[in-house]
């Protein structure tokens, strides 16, 4: 599907990790190796985020999850300084850039067709500084959120990408709401550091419509929601192991 790096800024990481092919076509081809969690188009993407290093509206080949630790981050380190340093210099300084404490391994990816439209999903999944939308969660140091890349393979304008990642935010709180998961006697909707990466094709005819009635919109959500609630799950499971672990 890929065989060339993105730009001059970037480096093919096949010789690291195996690329897994066994998405459709329009899907990029995904690297995962030395805490370096990578989606990479042939062709340039138009991309909508708040990543901590490229927000806004942006055109980039790949998006990119850097792992880190508690240790990586000490008090006074800057995490967007961290975030771009830690990605160029593993090849990924011209990606749309996310950082992760899950373990980049444990990422899930989901792909569904709907219509004309495919979406596609690749996702970590975290709930340690989970909250409730519209109460108050404060930070507790907890790290721990969920970053996702949803992509559709249709190109759209701006106003269709805004509504596309409105569409990704509601399949992801809707999967994290089914997961019961509770902080504080609530059942948790996001984390206090969620980014969302919205990716389509830069060229071509742009549609401006990606609503919950549309096939872009269907797909895209029903990728969003499987990616995450896959993540979510094993999340869940790997907590509730620990504290029955710890109970024996």
């Amino acid at each position: 599907m890929i065989s060339q790096p993105g730009s001059a800024h970037e480096q093919d990481l096949s010789g690291a990790a195996v690329p897994d092919k066994a998405l459709a076509m329009n899907a990029p081809v995904i690297h995962c190796a030395d805490k370096i969690l990578a989606a990479r188009f042939e062709d340039e993407q138009a991309v909508l985020s708040w990543s901590l290093t490229r927000p806004g509206f942006t055109r980039a080949h790949s998006v990119a999850w850097l792992e880190v630790s508690d240790r990586d981050l000490p008090v006074g380190v800057d995490p967007a300084d961290l975030l771009r340093t830690g990605l160029a210099a593993r090849g990924y300084g011209a990606a749309v850039q996310m950082m992760t404490s899950r373990d980049v391994r444990k990422h899930h990816r989901a792909e569904c067709r709907q219509g004309e439209a495919t979406g596609f999903c690749l996702a970590t999944v975290g709930l340690a500084n989970a909250g409730r939308v519209g109460h108050d969660a404060p930070h507790d140091g907890a790290a721990g959120t969920i970053n996702l890349l949803a992509h559709v393979d249709r190109s759209l304008d701006q106003a269709g990408m805004i509504e596309a990642l409105s569409i990704a935010a509601q399949a992801r709180t809707s999967a994290v709401i089914d997961l019961g998961w509770k902080k504080n006697g609530l059942v948790v909707t996001g984390t206090g550091t969620d980014c969302i990466a919205l990716a389509c094709p830069a060229t071509g005819p742009r549609q401006t419509y990606a609503g919950l009635h549309t096939d872009i919109g269907r797909a895209i959500g029903a990728a969003v929601y499987q990616a995450v609630l896959a993540g979510g799950r094993e999340w869940v499971a790997e907590r509730i192991e620990d504290v029955e672990g710890n109970g024996r």
